[in-house]
């Protein structure tokens, strides 16, 4: 193993960083050079390649002899912890073995608090954070940008409500000022020793809400669903990819004789699943795309008896958009037609690819249907309309003085109390003739 000083760990840390913009993750690998992950690609630092010995060095310090943190190496295979440059970046750390060496990512830390209106969060959001008890889980794979969007809500709390926050982390990412709301954030390792524990102890901490980094064991899920059921609103994470998914392996966690139970509790204490993607933007960097689910009756129904043909997590959602609520493919299909993501990156990500595809089939019609404004002639271009021909006078009808038999020449007056009646025009196809008067003797 080699020595490594804090000051040669810092100026290596710091060179990684300047390297590029945008670096979400810096990975130390043996026989590999030091690499750094910009926008879900990962780029090489230099050419120098690491060495087990390196790397074993660059752990320890960071370890820094946290007894804890070596025991958990050791029997365990990995430790997480956080490490802080002076006045720059922060990171969480991952210490692992890989092949019999030694092996780390540091996951780079936001500084800044996110907001809900910079992550472009919907509208639906701000329903979430007035629930008062419950669970709500936000979900997605590794780096999907989980912990920034719990943060972005907790910030809106913080702005908005006077009530304590209580947050279980392992580590801590976002340092939350006190500012309407009081925070206590506790690192795991540093201030509790197991989610379990630290939720117990949150439970007699007076909260209104508790923040709980990952729920990764029945007990920790267990302890969550009490609290939630006790009057305090539990925040956390679960690395599942939907809703559908999460209910599934909420359920899996426990028993095959305890399901019935838990599905009971859960369709009671359940308020909202909110699954998320970061999916390759056009031009660069990502956009997030999110799936929302909330708590209705038919999502009370599918939780309590189960999913069938008819009674799909999937469908729920889609009918739920009224409210808020929004599948993956809706999402996706969205960025799409604003010309933010790509179609292969639309059905790359999506959830149910022969949907997405008919989506996107749909969306590049409209495209390659000109507007209706492309179709509208110019006004200077439109031919201009031709004057109506005048429409001539039509002359008066001969008008008949009664007693004389005479008719007036046309255009004359008649004479001046003498009472005129159009005279009959005879039919074209009979000839006139003189009516008789009949005598009755």
């Amino acid at each position: 193993m080699e020595t490594i000083s804090r000051e040669e760990l810092d100026r290596l840390l710091t060179s990684m960083m300047d390297s590029a913009e945008g670096i979400s993750d810096l990975l130390f690998v043996n026989g590999k050079a030091p690499q750094v992950e910009v926008h879900g690609h990962l780029t090489p630092v230099g050419t120098e390649m690491l060495t087990g010995a390196r790397i074993q060095g660059l752990a320890t310090a960071i370890i820094n002899g946290n007894a804890k943190l070596a025991d958990d190496l050791a029997k365990r295979g990995s430790c997480d912890c956080s490490y802080a440059l002076a006045d720059s970046h922060r990171f969480r750390v991952n210490i692992y073995r890989q092949n019999g060496h030694h092996a780390m990512v540091l996951r780079r830390l936001a500084s800044k608090i996110p907001t809900m209106e910079g992550l472009r969060l919907a509208p639906v959001f701000h329903e979430v954070i007035q629930e008062k008890t419950g669970l709500i889980f936000v979900t997605g794979g590794t780096g999907s940008g989980k912990t920034t969007t719990l943060a972005a809500m907790l910030n809106e709390i913080n702005l908005n409500h006077a009530c304590h926050v209580v947050t279980l982390e392992d580590p801590i990412e976002f340092m939350h000022p006190q500012l309407k709301a009081t925070f206590s954030q506790r690192e795991m390792g540093r201030d509790f020793y197991t989610f379990p524990d630290g939720i117990r102890a949150a439970l007699r901490q007076a909260p209104k809400i508790i923040m709980v980094g990952e729920i990764r064991d029945r007990e920790t899920m267990e302890i969550a669903l009490t609290a939630g059921e006790t009057g305090h609103i539990v925040f956390s994470t679960m690395h599942t990819i939907s809703a559908g998914q999460t209910i599934n392996r909420i359920l899996g966690i426990f028993d095959k004789d305890e399901e019935q139970q838990v599905r009971e509790r859960l369709a009671g204490s359940l308020r909202y699943i909110i699954s998320q993607r970061l999916v390759p933007k056009v031009g660069g960097g990502r956009v997030l795309a999110t799936e929302l689910m909330g708590s209705s009756l038919r999502t009370r129904e599918a939780i309590l008896i189960g999913e069938n043909e008819t009674r799909r997590f999937s469908d729920i959602i889609e009918a739920g958009n009224t409210s808020g609520w929004h599948s993956f493919e809706q999402s996706l299909i969205k960025a799409y037609e604003e010309d933010l993501i790509s179609e292969e990156s639309a059905l790359l990500y999506c959830v149910n690819k022969p949907q997405m595809r008919q989506r996107v089939d749909t969306a590049n019609k409209k495209k390659a249907t000109p507007s209706y404004a492309s179709l509208k002639m110019k006004e200077e271009e439109k031919p201009k309309p031709k004057p109506a021909p005048p429409i001539p006078a039509m002359p008066a009808m001969p008008q008949a003085t009664p007693g004389t038999g005479t008719t007036p020449v046309a255009g004359t007056a008649p004479t001046p109390g003498a009472v005129t009646s159009a005279a009959p025009r005879p039919s074209a196809t009979s000839t006139a003739e003189p009516v008789k008067t009949l005598s009755l003797v």
